[in-house]
Formats: C-alpha cells, structure tokens, sequence
C-alpha cells in the first residue's frame, strides 16, 4: 500500500476510537478473511453462527449496551469505527441487523423476556433482529398496519414485516400496534403462523419478510406506549450512522486499490497513473472520501453534543455518503478497465456491498427529502427568543449563544445600503465597517488572542462566517488579514509583528499581494521581478498582474528574484514594499462583470528596506507555498457557496420555488453540498487554529469550494428564468436587489485565483497520492 506525503495519514487525521478500528481489522483477518464472503454467498442465511459468536466474544455485540446491563456502555462512534473496518474488510455476519436489536433492548430490559434476549444476544448465542417496515420508501415506523389483539393470557399478531434483518436470526422484535398503542413482540420463525421469505441482494447477503398470523403468549409483549416508537426510530437512525460508517471503509479501500491499480499498471511503456485526465479524476476521488469522513466525524460530533439533532444528521450524512460511495465505485470500475468488471477481482465486490447499503434502510433521495424536512431553520425567527452571549471567551460559548451575540452586533452596526451587495467593493465603501470590525475586535477571528485575533475554534469560524454571510455583510480587502497576517505570525522577526500586524488590524496598512506575473500564473518558479541588493536596500524591477484592490493599497507582499544562478525555485524571496515609493505604478484591469477589482503593478528602480525582507533570503519559495496555504483555506471557506444559497433562497422566496419538488430536490442536494464542505473546511480550520502548517491536501479544499460555489451560483440563474440574464436588479422580498447572473460571473474566477483547480489537482496528484509523472 502506498504511503502519503502529507504530513496528514492518506485519508486525514485517526478518526476517534482509531483503536477500536484497528482492533476489528485484526479479529476480521482472523475471523473473516475475503474469500470467505465469496464462498457464503448464495448460501442461506449467508453467515455462520460460529463466526457470530466470536465477535460477540470480541464485545462486537455489547459496545453500546450499558454496564449496568452487561455491556461495554461505549459511544456509538465506537460501534462506527468498527462498522468502517467491516467497510474495508467486508463480513458475511449481519451485525447491522444484529445491532439495531441491541440498540433497542436496553430500554426495556425490565422485562424478563427483554432481559433475557439482551443477555443472549451480547454473548452470541441468540441473534435479534428489529422488523419494523412494511412499505416501499418507509424511514420511520409511524404508518403500522401490522395489530396485535390481546385475550387473556394470549395474543394474535397479524401483519407483514419487509426488508427484515437478518435473515436466520433466531428471532425478530416486531413493531407493531395494539389499538393506537406502539408494541414490540418477539417472534420466532418456528412460532405458528409465521411465514419467513428470503431475498437475495445485490452483494449476495439475505434480508426477508415476515408474513404474520400467529397466536402467541402474551409474555412475548416486551414494551407498549409511546417509548416503542421513540426507541426504535433512534435505533434507525443510529444504524444509519453505521452504515455511512461502513460506506466510508468501502471508499476508502475501493480509493486504495485503485490507485495502486494505477501506478502499478502499465501501458505502452508507463504507469497509467502518470496521464493527467485519470490523475484528476483520482484526485476528485480522493477529495470525495475526505469529505466522507468529515462529514461523519461532525456528524457523530454533533450527535454527541445535541442528541436531539439524530434524525437531521442522520439522514443527511447517509444521503450524501451513500451517492458519493457509490460514484467512487463506479468510477473505481472504471480506472480498471475490463478487470474492474470481473467478479474476481474485488472492486465489482465493494461496488454491490454499497448498493446495498445504500439503499436499504432508507434511499438517499427519500433521506434527503427527510433532512430538508427536519432541517433547523437559519432565520432569525429560529432563535428570536435565545439570550446572546456576553464577554470575549467566545470558545467556552455555545454556538446559539455566540451565533445571537454577532447577529446582535451586526443589525446594529453593519450599513443597511451595504446588505447582500452582489460586486466586490471597495474600500472607500467600507471603510467604515472595517473600522468598526477592528475596534470591536473582530477583524481576524482566526488570528492567535496574543496577535489581536478572536481565536475562534473552527465550529464558531462557521457560525462567525454563516451570520456575516447571511446578513449580507461584504468582503473586507482583507489580504493583510487572511494571508500576510499568518505568514508573518509564522515566519516575520519580532520588529515585523510588532509594526505591521498592529497597523493591518487598525486600517492603517491596507495590503495587496504580488504574486503572479504576466506568462507566471500559477507557475510562480517562472517568475522575472527581481530584487538587487544594493547596501542596505532592495532595488526593486518588475511587474505584478491580477493584483486584486492594488489601487486601493497601501502595501504589497511580493515574491521577487534575489538569485539567478540557482534553481528558479531557490532563488525567490519574500519581500514587503510600501506602494507610495517611487517607481511603482498602478493601473486597473476591467473584468468580466465591467468591474477593476484587479491591477497591474509596475516596479521602476523601486527602493526597498533591506529590513523589510520575510524569512531568509532566497528562501522565499517556502514561505509562498505557506501563504498559498492560507489562501486555499481562505478560498476553501464555506463563505461564498453560503451567500450563494442565501441568493438562491432569496430567490426562491421571492419566486414561489419551494412550491415546486424540483427545486426543492435541488435545494436539498446544495443544502448538503455546503454542508460537506463546512465539515472538510472544519479539518484545515482546524490545523490553522494549532499553528500547524497546512498540508498540501488542502487544495482539495480549494477545488472543493469554489466549484461549489459555481454550482450553486449556476443554479441562481436556471431559476431566474428569464432575470436570469438580466444586469438590472429584480426585488426580493426582503427589500433587497438581486442581480441572477453576478455571483455566477464572479463565481468564475474563484477556480482561477490562488492556482486554478486544475493545478490543485496536480499538486494533490504528485504531493498526496504519489502518481507517477511519466
């Protein structure tokens, strides 16, 4: 297996109770090796009660049942690091269908029958099952047609159970209604009047429907009320969690074994895995299984912090992940061609596990329906009776508290005129806003307190950045602030922190940055400005282009030449120029939206401080791939592609589009897309916060979400209909103007700035996955 470059593990930091998964993919190569699960397949019940007894013997069966009871009382993540081994490794023994009954029965372990199932089934020797839907499409048991009528010491059950796990248990709760009343009755398939039918899925493992006519005792009644219904919708729903956990250990072996396919397998004399169109699309792989596993890390997070959040979290993480798996397998068939496509080779194998998974216990299309449906409102109305936070410990608040303490400020602080305007302005324009940014202190809300920064933990960036988008606040010039300032946090003398980060947080220096150069876009190794020392000074001789707001700085950073005999990445330094020397000119560029927000920049025998140099000389290289780290994690913020949707939504309100399924099925799918990209945003957010650099993966974060972004503002215009073209503002309902097609126009070039995606993809192709160049 090959190994990454990054300083993160291949697939991103240990997940949480990396332990427990390391430890199942040790019992799994002992207890289930692959070959197995080919030679059961077919075979009814397609698993072994052996094998069942020693993962029961390993606490497979007891991790989340509560000591008090016999059980491991763990978290429910730590059955979710096992389900991402059993991903990787697949298992014939049904322990999802198996988990469901133990997630079910310590609620009612007062009865002695529940008491009883609980105890065999963590030891092995009785395998439960929970049999709770009846039709197509169903993610909730509340639409029950399968009775139970009691007379004396008897009862009569009546009804069909589908889609029930795992067939050969030796026994199944049935969710069923006496009267109005929820039940769960244990049934076996030797009672009477129950009839078993088996149905092979598409991965060779077994579900079955119960058709039910029996007459039972009435001490096989375990529970009645409304805590049946309450209990067994949470079990689905952790189980659901389970399954994104075991989709995540698919993709990321099914990731695995195709790019060792591709370096490995050669092609007219070189490894396929050096042609440029597969190495792209094995990086847009790579960025899908990162955005799998940090959207189910958040996901079990957020269930940790707010339980009442399950069905919500739920249903989103099993929607996304099981699309992206299944189109990670498919794609992985693909890239191996015609062997992709045989049964002996595994990939076809992992591809069918996850259409199973995907689909039973709920389709990501009726998942995603459910989570717009279950979706906490963003609007003020949603925490209009909350008390706002106080004081500056803003980590140590809770989001809703902190969310309504910087809603507060900005209705009274942020300019009305200035609300949700869809062009980059400029700094006489806001002026102002920056000003009172910076006395509140809140300019840089991820700079370290000891530099003037808020410090703000990646969770409150995104509420910080969720309430700036959706009221509508703009874009600061902010290149001091969201690159040079962590730069020279990180590499600047302590005379440098001290005069110009205290200057850039007060207004005082404005900065631009002065990078590329006209035939040295992205390859900034190409680079021709050059710097001469002469004494105790730098003459300066050049030209910078695409300089965004230069016209309205005060300051640039630039990468320039000191050494022209070493390699062209050797000889570059890191240098600080104030723009009002002479010898520097200035001139704007109209772009695409009839705007200048970009400059070229001219340096004429320009005299520089030798003092102002960053770093050692000539080792300029290291600091710009730091900056651009920066600045991929600012362009990976899910700032744009949240003001888009708030455009979109805007829109929508005012057009009367959530009336149509259409558009909200497209709605949804974005509501999840940024919602993937806050939580792969989450990951870098959070190596910044340390003061760690930033690994090279984070430009998958980059073409992560500036092509969200474009997607989302796409979708402005589609349903704009006919405003979709126009350049005159239509009303919203709000008040405000929206102009359809500028966020798409100004979408555009966020693929271009900071290297265009394309070059991401490069740089994650040779720095991360270690493709092959020739």
């Amino acid at each position: 297996m090959m190994t990454a470059l990054d300083s993160f593990s291949l697939f991103g930091p240990l997940p949480r109770h990396a332990e427990f998964m390391e430890a199942a993919s040790g019992i799994l190569a002992q207890v289930s090796p692959l070959t197995r699960l080919r030679a059961l397949r077919g075979a009814s019940p397609g698993w072994e009660p052996g094998a069942w007894r020693a993962l029961a013997e390993a606490g497979w069966t007891s991790v989340t049942v509560p000591e008090a009871q016999g059980g491991l009382g763990l978290e429910i993540d730590v059955l979710g690091a096992i389900a991402t081994a059993v991903g990787e490794s697949p298992l014939p023994e049904p322990y999802l269908g198996g988990a469901m009954a133990t997630l079910v029965l310590p609620a009612f372990a007062g009865h002695p029958l529940a008491a009883e199932l609980l105890r065999d089934a963590i030891a092995g020797s009785t395998v439960a099952g929970l049999a709770w839907q009846e039709n197509p499409g169903e993610l909730i048991p509340t639409s029950v047609s399968t009775s139970v009528d009691c007379a004396g010491d008897r009862m009569h059950l009546v009804g069909t159970k589908r889609w029930v796990a795992p067939a050969g248990a030796t026994g199944w709760l049935v969710h069923a209604r006496l009267g109005e009343s929820p039940t769960l009755v244990w049934v076996r398939p030797d009672d009477p009047g129950v009839n078993v039918e088996t149905e092979s899925r598409v991965d060779g493992s077994m579900l079955c429907t119960l058709h039910l006519d029996a007459h039972l005792p009435a001490s096989r009644m375990i529970a009645e009320g409304g805590e049946v219904d309450t209990v067994c919708q949470q079990a689905l729903e952790f189980t659901r969690l389970l399954q994104c956990s075991e989709l995540l250990g698919i993709a990321r072996r099914v990731f695995c074994l195709t790019l060792d396919y591709l370096k490995t397998r050669v092609q007219f004399g070189r490894a396929i895995g050096a042609n440029q169109a597969l190495q792209h699309r094995m990086v847009d792989a790579y960025v899908g299984v990162m955005v799998c596993g940090a959207l189910l890390a958040d996901s079990y997070r957020e269930v940790r912090d707010d339980p009442a959040s399950l069905p919500r979290v739920a249903a989103l993480a099993k929607a996304r992940i099981a699309e992206r798996v299944i189109g990670l397998c498919r794609e992985a068939v693909q890239l191996h061609g015609a062997i992709g496509y045989t049964d002996e080779y595994d990939v076809g194998l992992y591809l069918k596990r996850a259409l199973h998974a995907a689909s039973w216990l709920g389709s990501p299309r009726n998942l995603q329906a459910r989570y717009l449906a279950l979706r906490h409102p963003d609007g003020e109305a949603a925490l209009a009776d909350g008390q706002a936070a106080s004081g500056d410990d803003y980590n140590a608040m809770s989001d809703e508290g902190f969310r309504l303490m910087v809603r507060g400020f900005l209705r009274a602080h942020y300019p009305q005129h200035l609300r949700h305007v869809p062009r980059r302005l400029r700094l006489r324009e806001v002026r102002d806003w920056y000003q009172t940014l910076s006395r509140k202190g809140w300019l840089a809300p991820a700079w370290p307190r000891e530099h003037g920064g808020m410090a703000l933990s990646p969770a409150k960036l995104l509420v910080f950045f969720e309430e700036m988008e959706g009221w509508g606040a703009a874009r600061l010039p902010d290149q001091g602030i969201i690159n040079l300032g962590p730069v020279l946090i990180q590499h600047g003398t302590p005379e440098q922190k001290a005069r110009y980060l205290p200057r850039i947080l007060s207004g005082e220096d404005i900065w631009c940055q002065g990078y590329s150069e006209p035939n040295a876009g992205s390859d900034l190794a190409s680079l021709r400005t050059e710097a001469r020392l002469e004494g105790d000074r730098y003459i300066v001789n050049g030209q910078k282009i695409w300089t965004t707001l230069a016209h309205d700085a005060t300051h640039i950073f630039a990468l320039v030449r000191t050494d022209k005999t070493v390699k062209p990445q050797a000889g570059i330094s890191f240098l600080l120029i104030d723009l009002k020397t002479p010898g520097v000119t200035i001139r704007p560029i109209t772009n695409i939206v009839d705007e200048q927000e970009f400059c070229e920049v001219f340096f004429e025998d320009v005299s520089v401080p030798a003092g102002n140099l960053v770093g050692e000389l000539n080792m300029g290289w290291t600091i710009a791939k730091d900056l651009l780290g920066y600045e991929r994690i600012f362009a990976g913020s899910p700032q744009q592609s949240r003001q888009a949707l708030h455009h979109l939504e805007q829109l929508a309100e005012s057009q009367s589009l959530f009336e149509q399924p259409e558009f909200c099925q497209t709605y949804a799918q974005l509501l999840g897309a940024v919602r993937e990209l806050e939580a792969f945003y989450g990951l870098f957010a959070d190596i910044v916060r340390r003061g760690d650099l930033l690994p090279p993966s984070v430009s998958g974060l980059k073409i992560l979400a500036t092509e969200t972004y474009v997607r989302i503002a796409r979708e402005i215009v589609r349903w704009a209909d006919e405003a979709g073209g126009t350049w005159t503002g239509i009303p919203m309902t709000d008040g405000t103007s929206l102009v359809p097609c500028a966020p798409f126009l100004q979408s555009l070039v966020t693929t271009i700035y900071g290297g265009s995606n394309e070059i991401q993809r490069n740089i994650v192709a040779k720095a991360v996955l270690g493709l092959p160049n020739r």
